[in-house]
Order: structure tokens, then sequence, then C-alpha cells
């Protein structure tokens, strides 16, 4: 058996987590490989939302494992709040035993959001919209092998080990920011959630992951942001801080290479982005702030407003190649009814030459979107049940993109809602 992998093809925020709820009912385990509580994975079904940060999607089956991967920063009061969440609707994780969690995955403690928010206010103008969550910091420690991990919580030197740790974060903070803080807000709280994990496995997860396969059971790893937010490969430095493509699911899971199977890239029918950064097909216009009030483009985590424009295919091209795409997902397709034109951009013309791939220059040196104008259709596809019944225009749309991007798109969403999901194929 392989590992299939479903991430983000865009600037994040495509619907992988509804997705990862439609796909999980296939799967033996549901494991997320990077990211932490940044992320903002959406649910709906049944009447009821759910926004997953750092819990995996798949969480909603009985039958179905979720793992926390080593590959996860992990906010132990972030994740605690989100258990009780999940507790109050119903879904006591505890009791199920469906979370596990690996040792390996590191900690965010109460003072790296404090350095998180004072880079960010220390950026002043050129701010990358950072979420504030700690995450940049983390990722610091961890690259720089300072980091606490979520197996050091069993260790009996614990508090030392974290006590030290701070003392570096306010030294950082006195020398680099000015800030002389004498307390850590939410130690209390902190120290409270470590107690509360220590009921769920904490298990050493490459290997859990690996015996998944050799027993012939079926895994999906969950990604989190988007591919052109991977620390390497993205809009730097307007990223998140870890590896969004297929390759972080081999880091953030410690699955080999040809372990990978299917990849399910996920995509919009247009494109957003949130924080700074460039953008090409930007709509900072009256057809941009539709599509913004229609389709909710809103952060789950910061609530922010998205920046949207038109759908990028010099940019998903780019992520298709990083990220080896076998298969497509098309969301928010119910967000362009109504409109009678949109627009699709094919190629850039950068430094007076048209191309079609992004360049490094992109981050400092704008680039003009070259748009094809695409017939919209007008109906109302939020109740589409068959296929059959999309409309021509949406046809010819979803038939156009196939044929740029050389990959089936397998399925369509065409509402937040678990049901709102046509499998194409």
């Amino acid at each position: 058996m392989q590992v299939d992998v479903l991430l983000g093809l865009q600037w994040g925020d495509e619907g992988k987590g509804k997705i990862v709820d439609v796909l999980s009912t296939d799967y033996d385990l549901i494991a997320r490989f990077q990211g932490g509580p940044n992320a903002g994975h959406t649910l709906e079904f049944d009447g009821k939302k759910f926004v997953l940060n750092t819990i995996p999607s798949g969480i909603f089956f009985d039958h179905t494992m979720n793992l926390i991967g080593n590959g996860v920063v992990l906010d132990p009061i972030s994740l605690i709040k989100e258990l009780d969440m999940l507790k109050k609707a119903g879904h006591d994780l505890l009791k199920k035993g469906n979370l596990l969690i690996s040792k390996k995955a590191h900690l965010i403690l109460p003072s790296h959001l404090l350095l998180d928010a004072a880079s960010e206010q220390n950026l002043d103008t050129n701010k990358i919209g950072s979420t504030l969550k700690g995450i940049g910091p983390v990722y610091m420690d961890k690259t720089g092998r300072k980091g606490l991990r979520v197996g050091d919580i069993l260790l009996p030197d614990f508090k030392k080990r974290y006590q030290k740790l701070v003392t570096k974060h306010k030294a950082m903070l006195a020398s680099f920011y000015q800030l002389e803080v004498n307390t850590i807000q939410n130690e209390t709280a902190f120290f409270d959630a470590i107690e509360h994990l220590k009921h769920y496995p904490l298990v050493d997860s490459e290997h859990l992951v690996n015996q998944y396969l050799q027993e012939g059971k079926r895994v999906l790893a969950e990604g989190a942001q988007g591919s052109l937010l991977d620390i390497d490969f993205g809009s730097y430095p307007f990223v998140t801080s870890s590896n969004t493509t297929t390759a972080g699911a081999c880091i953030g899971l410690g699955i080999a290479p040809n372990k990978i199977g299917e990849v399910i890239g996920i995509f919009k029918a247009y494109s957003t982005r949130v924080g700074g950064g460039p953008f090409p097909t930007e709509l900072a216009n009256e057809t941009g702030e539709q599509i913004r009030q229609t389709g909710k483009e809103f952060g789950a985590v910061s609530g922010r407003s998205r920046r949207t424009g038109w759908i990028d295919l010099p940019a998903l091209k780019y992520a298709l190649m990083l990220n080896g795409v076998t298969q497509l997902v098309m969301t928010k397709a119910d967000v362009l009814s109504g409109l009678d034109h949109i627009f699709a951009c094919t190629h850039y013309r950068h430094h007076g030459k048209v191309i079609d791939y992004m360049p490094y220059e992109l981050i400092t040196q704008q680039a003009t979107p070259i748009l094809k104008k695409i017939d919209g259709w007008h109906q109302d596809i939020s109740t589409v049940t068959d296929v059959s019944d999309i409309p021509l225009k949406l046809k010819a749309y979803i038939n156009f993109l196939e044929k740029e991007l050389q990959i089936p798109i397998k399925f369509l969403s065409v509402g937040p809602d678990r049901k709102q999901t046509l499998k194409l194929y």
C-alpha cells in the first residue's frame, strides 16, 4: 500500500478539510503532516459547522484513526480548546480513541506567540501577514535544535527544559525588540493542557504509519495551507514556515518517497490570498468584493478578509509540477454563478516578455496577467446533485481547465456541505 496525499495548490483556503471529510470513509488513517493551529479546515454536515485547526479532518468517522504527525507544530492550549469544542458537540475523541499524537511533533509555547507578535510588529509596512499563532518562532527553534517536542512532556525534567527555552525567548524579546517580559501569560493554562495531553496516545508516528502500510491499510496525508505558501517554493518571504508540498508529507510523517501514491490537488474556481505577497490576478474592484462576499472569503482562523482574484494557471501549473498531482478537485464553483463572464490567467507579461511560469522576480517586480475571457453561467448550482445537471458553460470551464492542466478534475464542490460534492469520474 501507498500513502495518498491531499493538499492545496494555491495560497491556502482551498477547501481541503471538506474534501478530506468526504474521502475519509475510504481510509483507515488520516494524518496531518505539517503546519499548526494557523490552519483552519472548515467542515459542514447535518446542519453543523466545525473549524479544525490542528486535528485531522477524519475524526467524524469512528472507523478512521487520525494522527497529528511529527511535522506538525502543536499548541497544547489551542488543541485542548479544539477538543473541548468537539466534546461539547458530541464528539469526545478521548472516549472514541481515534486521535493519535506524534511524540516528535514540536510544542508551541506561550512565549512563541510573543515572539511572533513582536516580529510581525517590527516589520512595519512589510508585514508577512502572520496569524500570530507562534508558528514561525517554533519552527525556528526546531531547525535551531532548541525546541521541545510532545515526547518531552513525559520526561521528569520537562519543566526545567521549558524554563530554559523561555529564558532564551525572554532574552530575544529584550535584545531584538526591546520588550522586557517578566512573566509569561497563559503558563498555567499551558501546563494544564500538557497534563491533559498525557491522556491521549502519544506514539512513534513514523513506525505507526509504516505499520499501517505493511498491514495493507489505506492512509491519507492531509496538508495545511497551500503549495504557493511553501517555505522553499512559495512566494518567499510571504510564506508559511513549513513544506506544504508532497515532499513535506514524507518528512512530516516519516514515509519514503516511493510510498507516495495518489496526489490529490485542491484548487478554487478562482484565487484567494490572505496577508501580504504577490497576487498577479487580484481583483481590487467591485467584482473582487462580490466574490469575497458570495464566497464568504474571510479567514477561518484570523477572520481577516481574503484578497480575491481570477484563477492563475501559471501558478497552478507550478504547483502541479512541484507536487506530482495525479487528480484534481475544484471547489467553490458555486461562488462564480451569476457572472456574465469569468477570466483565467493563461500567461504573464513580465519584463516585456510573455511567459507561462512563475518567475523568481515575481516577489519584487509585478507581473501583468494575460487573461482569457470565458462565458459565465447563471444557474444556481448549489443544489445540483447529478453531474448531468451541471450547466453547459460550467462544463466548458472544467474542460478548458483539464486541457490546460492535463490532469482530470475528479470532484467538483458546489457548496460547503459534505453532500455538496459531485464525483465527475
